[in-house]
């Protein structure tokens, strides 16, 4: 029987590695879609978004039967419960992805307000962030985990200059709203993945350590 359950965990940490993936690759590829301003590379991230989708329903119902058949407990039930709030995030994550990709169509063919600069700066940390935060998931290791959670500040910094920059070309020439606004949401965007692999790294430490560390010094 504890066989069998310790296979079950295993399958259950191959499935949240799986979501993962797919969650990285949309957050790449959407960026992408927005640099190149390629409308079939956007559309193939929406496209994703029921595999993501799908995936956090089969991951939830089989933490669920988990939690409710083997009653694991101490680690075990840690990784279960942390797996559901992982799974939220990452859900969280590829929906950012589709609404950047979103944002990239609006922008095809269309002459960018200006150089893309920050922007990828913060498309780059905000992969980065997650990559640490599912590998400190993956190493059960809390000072990558710190690490993520360390950079959210740099994040929040390089939303601000990008906002910043946008608010005042459209204060000087209000004809480049339409083309301002789309950018100053992927800022937005990025940031608040950023935010979700904070909420990952975070979680990674519940699930090692069993503190709770929201909203705390760490």
């Amino acid at each position: 029987m504890e066989r069998h359950f310790d296979e079950e965990l295993k399958d259950l940490n191959l499935l949240i590695l799986k979501m993962a993936s797919v969650a990285e690759e949309a957050i790449f590829k959407s960026v992408e879609a927005l640099r190149r301003q390629d409308k079939k590379l956007a559309e193939e991230v929406i496209g994703s978004d029921k595999i993501i989708d799908d995936l956090e329903l089969e991951i939830d119902e089989r933490c669920i039967d988990l939690l409710a058949t083997k009653q694991p407990m101490a680690k075990d039930l840690r990784f279960i419960t942390t797996g559901i709030r992982i799974t939220t995030d990452l859900e969280r994550i590829a929906d950012l992805a589709v609404d950047i990709a979103e944002r990239a169509e609006e922008l095809v063919d269309q002459p960018l307000v200006k150089p893309l600069i920050d922007i990828p700066k913060l498309a780059v940390l905000a992969q980065e962030m997650v990559k640490g935060a599912l590998d400190s998931f993956v190493k059960r290791d809390i000072d990558l985990a710190r690490n993520v959670r360390n950079r959210d500040d740099e994040a929040d910094h390089l939303r601000d200059l990008v906002q910043k920059e946008l608010i005042e070309i459209v204060s000087q020439d209000g004809s480049k709203a339409p083309r301002s606004i789309p950018l100053l949401l992927v800022a937005r965007h990025l940031e608040r993945i950023c935010d979700h692999a904070t909420n990952i790294a975070e979680d990674v430490v519940y699930m090692v350590e069993g503190m709770v560390i929201k909203h705390r010094p760490f």
